[in-house]
């Protein structure tokens, strides 16, 4: 009855639609590829159409390609705005960028603009987009979503980020594409879906075209009033430009939908007639699910149920209502913490602490990740394990239940600048890396299932009353399901920028190796106190070489290597062991993962059981394929191999 209802009411709205004479005008255009055919579609300055592309910077056929800017703007203007009413409009395109120089430069931008032409001296750092003169004035009329490939500008983030500029080469917004498993430069294609809705323009970038449009892969989303910085009617389209550092800029494929507004603003029975029929639409499907069930507020999803079924031992599962209870609803007094995942908030459950991670939506933690969390910690017992207690999975909320850790995260400590918490002493931080190394041979080498941590990090070390260490956030773990296998075939290149081995971004792959370079830069971390990209020479901080592990192997090198140790200890400490630790965490983080110890090793180092690996004074390069193993001691079931390239970076 209330489908046969819905339906009649839906028909007569439609019917009374199809009479209304609406004015709205809209600009639509696809192109899956581009040929010369193409040519007269565009607007093209210093630019052309080859090999299905558009080259937005071309090299002349042959000739020069610095210091170059180009535009590449469809022929039909679009009408933005009039007097009050703003159009809206959804766009997708696939780039491809490559590198000519290392690294490349300087980017490719998606723009809005009244001008045909880039204005001159506009190439380098400039994009195309404005020049000196030009920058900050209203003159210069243009906004742009850029896919920045060098930091250039000091307010740049990195050399590998997505921003929105607005008459300005400085930008609104902007955020890396590093931990997203997207170079921009690479050569690799990526798809960027650019979206407005008259108030907020949002960008999503992807691997997959035909996910482009999820919301894990929104990038950002900006409130902006387009009619206060463009005219009413611009062009869309591209530009891009090189410096002395190049690259080809090139748009393989490009869509476009924009409803635009007509002279008398007419768009207004668009707006009445659309809202009406998707509410018809939306009630009669929830009058669908009412019949069904009188309330399904607080049931879990069931494919997330079938998969938890296989978890050895399952942990508890909680009502929403227990841990908004438990959290005073989520108060921002019972704030622990935030990071990419999400907040942590501290609770009172049953008389003791707990600690409840609210993974955020707009989280690259997924259900994915939530599962993965479930079924590789939830079956595990082991002191320097932080205890998982339950989860919840209801109104679309993920949340996670731990034991409380009163210290919080070790990061807090090791990084920490200035007296307003007590200094960690030597005897401490042995005592935190020797529990850390007891917790990775754990997962290693001591449970039915071999598991990759895959995300071993300062902010994922949890320090309980006492300072002893615990590892956690196993979101990214992955299980192995017979103890002999060494790795972990992923798309995914997983983890977190610094602790990253070098071959990960070459085969994907992750390995029992992996896991024992990232602890090796931790160790290094506890000891020095500097983060992982600490560098000497500020002004080159994007150099993947100037790292903690290059500056400790140059240390090292010239004899120096006690002058890493953490100034804030003084000199409370036995020389030889900080030696062993700081020599341990270099062969940990050997270039070559054949040269590495397994974690059976580092922890009888650690120990003092047998000394540490011999290690060359001079960083070796890294080399891949990977030389044989040379260490005696190696425990070559852990070793691993190449696998296909990775097509995704997912960093946390």
């Amino acid at each position: 009855m209330k489908n046969s209802l819905a339906c009649k009411l839906l028909f007569l709205i439609l019917t009374i639609a199809c009479k209304i004479r609406t004015q709205v005008k809209c600009l639509e255009f696809d192109f899956p590829t581009f040929e010369a055919s193409n040519d007269s579609d565009l607007i093209k300055v210093n630019s052309y159409i080859v090999l299905g592309a558009i080259q937005v910077t071309p090299d002349t056929r042959g000739g020069s390609l610095t210091n170059h800017a180009g535009r590449a703007l469809y022929n039909k203007p679009f009408k933005l705005w009039n007097k009050d009413k703003k159009a809206t409009f959804n766009t997708t395109f696939v780039i491809n960028i490559s590198n000519q120089t290392d690294p490349g430069g300087e980017g490719l931008a998606f723009v809005l603009t009244p001008e045909t032409t880039a204005p001159q001296n506009s190439s380098g750092m400039w994009l195309g987009l404005v020049n000196e003169t030009t920058n900050r004035t209203l003159g210069s009329k243009i906004v742009a979503v850029e896919f920045d490939t060098r930091k250039s500008h000091p307010d740049d983030l990195d050399g590998n980020h997505v921003a929105l500029n607005v008459n300005n080469i400085n930008s609104v917004v902007q955020e890396s594409l590093t931990g997203r498993g997207i170079k921009i430069d690479s050569g690799v294609d990526f798809t960027a879906h650019v979206r407005y809705d008259g108030n907020n323009l949002s960008v999503y970038v992807s691997r997959n075209n035909s996910e482009v449009y999820n919301q894990r892969n929104l990038v950002f989303s900006r409130a902006i009033d387009l009619s206060a910085s463009l005219p009413e009617t611009v062009y869309v389209g591209f530009t891009a430009s090189t410096s002395n550092y190049t690259e080809l800029n090139c748009v393989r494929s490009w869509s476009f939908e924009g409803l635009q507004i007509d002279g008398d603003g007419s768009k207004l029975w668009v707006w009445i007639i659309v809202p009406i029929v998707c509410l018809v639409v939306i009630g009669a499907i929830l009058g669908l699910l009412f019949l069904r069930s009188r309330s399904r507020a607080g049931e879990t999803s069931p494919d997330i149920e079938a998969e938890l079924d296989n978890c050895a031992t399952n942990p508890q599962k909680f009502k929403l209502r227990e841990l908004k209870r438990a959290t005073g609803n989520f108060s921002h007094e019972n704030k622990l913490g935030q990071g990419g995942f999400g907040m942590v908030f501290k609770g009172k459950w049953e008389g003791r602490d707990i600690a409840v991670k609210r993974v955020s939506e707009k989280s690259h933690q997924g259900k994915q990740e939530f599962i993965s969390e479930i079924t590789t910690i939830g079956s595990l017992n082991h002191r320097n394990l932080v205890k998982l207690l339950g989860w919840c999975y209801e109104r679309k909320e993920y949340l996670l239940v731990y034991e409380y850790m009163p210290n919080g995260s070790l990061d807090k400590y090791i990084f920490l600048q200035g007296k307003s918490r007590s200094n960690l002493t030597w005897e401490t931080r042995k005592n935190i890396i020797r529990g850390l190394s007891q917790a990775l041979e754990y997962l290693h080498n001591g449970c039915d299932k071999r598991i990759l941590h895959r995300d071993i990090k300062a902010s994922n070390v949890m320090l309980d009353s006492d300072f002893n260490a615990k590892l956690g956030d196993f979101g990214l773990a992955r299980m192995i399901q017979q103890s002999e296998m060494t790795h972990h075939s992923t798309k995914e290149i997983a983890g977190t920028p610094g602790y990253m081995a070098p071959e990960t971004f070459l085969n994907g792959r992750a390995t029992v190796e992996t896991d024992v370079y990232a602890f090796g830069v931790l160790m290094l971390e506890v000891v020095s106190g500097k983060k992982p990209s600490y560098v000497l020479d500020k002004e080159n901080q994007s150099n993947y070489n100037n790292s903690i592990v290059n500056w400790l192997w140059e240390l090292y090198r010239n004899g120096n290597i006690m002058d890493a140790a953490d100034p804030r200890m003084g000199s409370s400490f036995n020389v030889d062991e900080m030696k062993s630790v700081l020599l341990l965490g270099l062969a940990c983080c050997h270039p070559n993962p054949n040269q590495r110890p397994s974690m059976k090793t580092v922890l009888k180092v650690l120990t003092g059981e047998t000394s540490p690996p011999d290690v060359p004074t001079e960083r070796p390069a890294f080399v891949w394929p990977a030389m044989p193993p040379s260490f005696s001691d190696v425990d070559y079931s852990l070793t691993g191999s190449q696998i296909n390239s990775v097509t995704e970076l997912t960093g946390r």
